[in-house]
């Protein structure tokens, strides 16, 4: 499953544990605070229990799931991340 996965934690060290949480489970990065990737359900729990266990009061990990089709649709205003490595990195399909 396509999923999302969003913070926001003010903390330099508990941030940082994020991330490489992010990274173990083969999450892209497409922003400071947003990484892109595909999870199983078991993966998402897991992730879920990490970033719990890692987090403090006032901090926030969101996970959403994104169908592919939603995926297709995603407007872009700016610059944005690399879909082409998206897609190479996680084999998401990208058109």
């Amino acid at each position: 499953m396509l999923v999302w996965v969003i913070y926001d934690i003010s903390e330099d060290k508990v941030r940082n544990a994020v991330v490489r949480v992010c990274k173990k489970y083969g999450l892209y990065r497409v922003q400071k605070s947003a990484f892109l990737g595909n999870l199983n359900k078991n993966e998402w729990d897991s992730l879920g229990i990490e970033c719990a266990g890692l987090i403090e009061e006032g901090d926030s990990v969101y996970v959403f799931p994104m169908c592919e089709e939603c995926y297709q649709k995603i407007a872009l205003i700016g610059e944005g991340f690399d879909r082409d490595l998206v897609r190479d990195t996680l084999g998401v399909m990208v058109i």
